[in-house]
Parts: structure tokens; sequence; C-alpha cells
């Protein structure tokens, strides 16, 4: 149960804490930087927005792995 309590505490404080991440390669950066800074905005969330469904889906894939290990 307290392992349980500590990883539930974790997960919530790492969605309290958030640090802006920035997910431009070079060329995006350049493109950005010449489109304007909302333009640049709403690139940079469109790239972390694309990364996000990959580690989701390896995520829920993990999980189910770990629940069905677990069940044995």
């Amino acid at each position: 149960m307290r392992n349980y309590l500590q990883i539930v505490s974790l997960l919530l404080v790492s969605f309290l804490i958030q640090i802006p991440g920035f997910a431009q390669c070079s060329i995006c950066t350049k493109t950005a930087s010449q489109l304007g800074e909302d333009a640049a905005r709403g690139l940079n969330g469109g790239i972390l927005y694309l990364v996000a469904a990959p580690f989701l889906i390896v995520g829920y894939i993990g999980y189910k792995w770990w629940q069905s290990n677990r069940q044995d």
C-alpha cells in the first residue's frame, strides 16, 4: 500500500510541476522564427502533441503487460 501511495504522489507532483518543453529541431526553430511568435508557439504545441501519442501508446502497452504479469 505504501508503494502505491508513493507512486500516486510522485505522479501527482509530476503533473502539477510543469516545465515548458521546447521540442523544436534546428529547422523548425528557424521556420518558427520567420513565422512570428504566435505561430512558433503553435508549432511547438503541435510538435509536443505529436510526441505525446507514441508515449501514451507505449505506456498503455507497458501497463497492460505489467498488469498481466502481476496476476500470474
